[in-house]
């Protein structure tokens, strides 16, 4: 089980301290998904990486069987187009010394996983690597499982290992700190607008506001 602290600010993410691993958003996980609406998975977790991507922080990309479950969906495919996803048997993704070999090679501890299915494919890394040493933290909504009970399970018992569940706003809030950070605001609000639902819509209103003001004084 981790060690680490769960409480005061060095729990907090940092893009220079983490490393994000995407597991098997593949169309055979995507067509026995009922814990949640699929499209919302498909939207957070092409939000998680192009977040990833605009923080700089390394992003590890998976398949299982792709000849046979799919290749990765397209949405996070385009965000990191140079990367060929690692393709796998084993069906626990910690087992593959790969996809290890690559998350150690990052030197990175704080560990953030979204992964189909959660209570197999996103579940059985997370506990193995929080009982390694790292600081696991699981997005539970770029992750589905296939009911409502099997992901709420999963969940639950990967907090019992000492993983962290996090949802996929809250991990950019937590990289980006402090809105006076001018080099990553324009990709975290570009994120958000294009990603961030209903924040995303309030926000291009905000602008239109300003837009008209700034018309207005002239």
């Amino acid at each position: 089980m981790s060690a680490h602290n769960k409480a005061g600010l060095d729990a907090l993410l940092t893009p220079e301290e983490s490393v994000v691993v995407l597991i098997d958003h593949q169309p055979f996980q995507f067509a026995n998904l009922n814990s949640h609406e699929p499209t919302m998975i498909v939207n957070n977790v092409v939000g998680l990486a192009k977040v990833a991507k605009a923080y700089g922080v390394p992003t590890i990309l998976t398949t299982v069987l792709a000849e046979r479950g799919g290749r990765l969906i397209q949405g996070v495919q385009d965000v990191f187009p140079d990367q060929e996803p690692i393709d796998r048997t084993l069906i626990n993704t910690w087992q593959d010394e790969r996809v290890v070999d690559a998350v150690r090679a990052t030197g990175r501890k704080k560990l953030i996983l979204a992964g189909l299915w959660t209570e197999i494919c996103l579940a059985m890394p997370a506990i193995q690597a929080a009982g390694e040493g790292f600081e696991v933290y699981a997005v539970t909504d770029a992750s589905g499982g296939v009911s409502a009970e099997a992901h709420d399970m999963a969940v639950r018992r990967m907090v019992q290992a000492g993983v962290v569940p996090i949802t996929w706003l809250a991990v950019m809030a937590e990289w980006q700190r402090d809105w006076a950070r001018e080099e990553t605001i324009t990709g975290a609000i570009e994120v958000q607008a294009q990603h961030g639902g209903a924040s995303g819509v309030a926000f291009a209103w905000e602008m239109q506001l300003l837009a008209d003001r700034d018309r207005n004084a002239a």
